[in-house]
């Protein structure tokens, strides 16, 4: 029994030899031939497997650029269909929106400024961070009809141009002193700032007291203001960027600012809001804010002068004084003030302070 089995191997193996007895040649060939086919069904076999994943690579990769490159002329064209809606619908607006008021020059640019109404003493209005003349739309319908009303744009804000230099807080108020110099609008102003502008304001007043009648305040603002306002700083460098290609004025982020304001303004401060210019000039602006409110602060104000300072609690999400009622609180204590001021014109040494 044990032996049985090698005896079988070596007789199947003299049985596959050519001259074998009982095998011709011709089935030799043919079983040589079948092993050499096995082998090459294998050897297709491992082709076909090496093949498949070099196709599935080569898909994969395809897809992959062809997913890159329609994202890229997704892109592009997003951008040049931004940028184009943004350039006609500013076009349109240049022709929509004239400067309602006077271009003035002051040394080398013009600045805007728009005045309504008669009467002393005057009213002139320092629009906050961001903000403009039309901002003051609600305040100026109440005062206009009590006395002469003026607001202007800060270089490089609304209608004013922004000339050579770069923002500086010293020459902004100096700006100032010279525009209204040579609107030849006589006589000693009530000078009222909100927010940005209170700071302003203020320098103002200790640089040019013999100019003011009485100072007003609202809101004054804090170095580095509050958190809100923080984080409206830290992005503003990029307004700019996105007013070009359309993005801020197809989602109103900015311009929702000027809801609320009377129809005209609301126009004009949602136009200047999705322009780059005014974008650029307000992001250096806010840049300098801390030293805007160290300015105002480094001069004590003359005791005889009148400060009246309110509290309109408004928002970062506001261009100014939206609310109707709440401007009219505001505009009603300016008021008051002017007639004081007609009353007793060299004004106690005690400063009035007052909120809504």
């Amino acid at each position: 029994m044990g032996n049985s089995a090698p005896r079988a191997v070596s007789e199947f193996k003299p049985s596959l030899d050519r001259g074998a007895p009982g095998v011709s040649d011709s089935g030799v060939r043919r079983a040589r031939r079948a092993c050499r086919g096995g082998r090459r069904v294998q050897n297709l076999a491992r082709s076909l497997s090496a093949g498949s994943s070099k196709t599935v690579t080569t898909v994969s990769w395809s897809g992959l650029r062809r997913v890159l490159y329609l994202g890229v002329m997704g892109t592009i064209f997003v951008v040049l269909a931004g940028t184009t809606y943004q350039g006609v619908a500013t076009a349109l607006e240049r022709r929509q929106l004239p400067h309602p008021g006077r271009l003035i020059d002051v040394g080398g640019h013009q600045l805007h400024l728009d005045c309504s109404g008669e009467g002393h003493p005057m009213v002139v209005l320092e629009a906050p961070s961001m903000g403009m003349s039309a901002v003051w739309g609600w305040v100026r319908q109440d005062l206009t009809s009590r006395t002469r009303v003026c607001a202007y744009d800060r270089s490089g804000l609304g209608w004013s141009e922004a000339g050579d230099n770069d923002y500086d807080p010293s020459r902004a108020i100096d700006e100032l002193h010279v525009l209204l110099e040579r609107a030849t609008e006589a006589g000693q102003y009530v000078l009222v700032g909100h927010e940005f502008g209170a700071a302003l304001a203020t320098a103002y007043a200790t640089r040019y007291r013999s100019d003011l009648a009485a100072l007003v305040l609202i809101d004054p603002p804090a170095e580095n203001g509050g958190l809100d306002q923080s984080s409206v700083r830290r992005f503003a460098d990029s307004w700019p960027w996105l007013a070009r290609v359309g993005v801020l004025r197809g989602t109103r982020l900015l311009s929702r600012r000027a809801d609320g304001l009377p129809e005209a303004s609301d126009a004009a401060v949602s136009a200047f809001l999705n322009r780059p210019d005014h974008l650029t000039r307000s992001a250096r602006e806010l840049a300098r804010w801390n030293d805007t409110v160290r300015l105002g602060s480094a001069v004590p104000l003359d005791p005889g002068l009148r400060v009246l300072q309110l509290e309109a609690e408004g928002t970062v999400r506001s261009a100014g004084l939206n609310d109707s009622a709440q401007a009219r609180v505001v505009s009603t204590a300016i008021a008051n003030l002017v007639d004081v001021v007609r009353t007793r014109p060299q004004g106690a040494g005690t400063p009035i302070r007052r909120g809504p």
